[in-house]
């Protein structure tokens, strides 16, 4: 969680120093969501993520400096420079993609669920979307189909209470998204998304829940971005009250409580790790930085194309 939060805060002092190509949407305070889910997956296992998705890649054990050097736009990044922020995948370690689409990678979440169903494997694939995807059709239309075929999909809402500017309640009337699972006959369950240890056991149900055959899940994180919509959102539309409230329950000062009352780690050995993520941050930004530009044929190579199809 802490190498998220570094990565994000990195990135926002960078963006005020020196040039980075493209937009940025960060997911500063909702380390717990993506932690808590992805320590429940093996290597083979997929992840769908949005366009707030570098803690998805990272908690899926994506490369540190493949991700910054794809945020440069550099030939070493995770998709060559040619995805960026809003479209971080990489699919050895099973990240099949970001997307700037809201709700996009739902339907692509069933799909990989068939296709693993078909395939007679027993991985399964986690759908992270937010509050704002879970009205939009590809929503309704893809738990449906994953419901009625019973896929290996857990569908993963991140509510962080806004889309953009606009708070959920003014456009949702149920008081959670997860009790919408109900009209497809699947399980919903709402959980403290601050919570690494509460998500995780969550996540670990419902995973194995779907490594049996016995269909999807939507699981609803209740969270709080720290900061704006994108990089250059200041949030005022975020109440002072609100904020301090849920600061209060920032997901990595929470972890950090428990395992020094649990006595499972203490003070000094907190702080050794969180050295050894500011080294390697450091270093991860030295890699983007010397990394070379891609070549001008780059977007040729790296980019889909069917040449032989018959009309």
């Amino acid at each position: 969680m802490y190498e998220i939060r570094l990565f994000e805060e990195t990135l926002y002092e960078i963006y005020l120093k020196e040039p980075m190509p493209g937009a940025m949407h960060q997911c500063t305070g909702q380390e717990a969501c993506a932690v808590g889910i992805c320590e429940n997956l093996n290597g083979d296992d997929y992840v769908t993520s949005t366009h707030r998705g570098h803690g998805h890649y990272l908690a899926k054990e994506g490369d540190l400096n493949k991700l910054m050097a794809e945020m440069y736009a550099k030939e070493t990044g995770c998709c060559h420079g040619m995805g960026g922020s809003l479209h971080v995948a990489d699919f050895s370690v099973g990240m099949l993609g970001a997307t700037g689409i809201v709700g996009a990678g739902i339907p692509i979440s069933a799909g990989a669920g068939l296709s693993i169903k078909l395939r007679k494997t027993k991985q399964v694939v986690v759908c992270f979307f937010g509050d704002g995807a879970s009205n939009q059709g590809a929503f309704h239309e893809g738990i449906n189909l994953a419901s009625i075929w019973k896929l290996p999909v857990i569908f993963v809402c991140e509510n962080n209470l806004y889309g953009v500017s606009t708070h959920i309640t003014s456009v949702i009337t149920v008081k959670n998204v997860a009790d919408r699972a109900s009209a497809y006959g699947i399980p919903g369950i709402v959980v403290d998304g601050n919570d690494v240890l509460a998500v995780y056991e969550v996540a670990q149900e419902a995973i194995n829940r779907a490594r049996e055959g016995k269909g999807p899940t939507l699981i609803e994180c209740k969270t709080y971005r720290h900061r704006g919509h994108s990089r250059f959102d200041p949030a005022i539309y975020q109440p002072k009250e609100e904020k301090e409230e849920w600061f209060k329950n920032d997901p990595i000062l929470h972890f950090k409580r428990y395992l020094v009352d649990k006595k499972i780690a203490s003070e000094d050995e907190i702080k050794t790790i969180e050295k050894e993520v500011v080294a390697a941050m450091e270093e991860a930004v030295r890699f983007a930085k010397s990394s070379p530009d891609p070549a001008p044929d780059s977007a040729a190579r790296y980019t889909y194309v069917q040449e032989d199809i018959i009309l």
